[in-house]
């Protein structure tokens, strides 16, 4: 993967003023490792949690026991849970969160393949499922692609709703 796919991305957040991170389980860091290829994100990128392990996103993330109990590791909750938690760990105003499985086996009964994400935004938190298919690194790559496509559409949107709300109350 290359870190220009992240530069549409990186260039919005700057524009917007805002702070990124990350928290990430199977994607183990790519996400942020892919960010800070790009010359000058430390004005916006605070960093990121690699949560791997579960009980490092109850520790770290502050995801609740019961929530991962009740819906798996691989959830759209947790992941939510993940980015909401990290948002406020680390005083971001945006954060993207990983979690799923990448293979070659099935996990919790889910598939290979199986990822979870959530892009949180000030006003709002989303989250996806996606099955995708090929090799543990393939999954991650496209899935981080994915996800910061996602989140620079959402930051899009963002702004065309405050513009025209702006525009709404003069």
């Amino acid at each position: 993967m290359k870190a220009n796919s992240l530069i549409p991305l990186a260039q919005q957040l700057l524009k917007q003023g805002w702070t990124l991170c990350s928290c990430e389980s199977c994607t183990g860091g790519l996400f942020a490792a892919s960010m800070t290829e790009i010359p000058g994100v430390s004005a916006f990128f605070k960093g990121g949690l690699v949560t791997y392990w579960t009980a490092m996103k109850t520790t770290l993330a502050g995801v609740d026991e019961q929530l991962i109990r009740r819906y798996g590791v691989v959830s759209e909750q947790t992941a939510r849970a993940m980015a909401e938690g990290c948002a406020a760990v680390m005083q971001c105003d945006v954060c993207v969160s990983f979690t799923g499985n990448a293979g070659p086996a099935v996990l919790e009964g889910k598939p290979a393949g199986m990822i979870c994400t959530a892009v949180r935004l000030p006003d709002q938190c989303l989250t996806w499922t996606d099955q995708l298919s090929g090799d543990r690194n393939a999954v991650r790559r496209e899935i981080v692609e994915l996800t910061a496509q996602r989140c620079l559409q959402m930051i899009e949107n963002a702004q065309r709703e405050a513009r025209e709300n702006s525009v709404q109350d003069v």
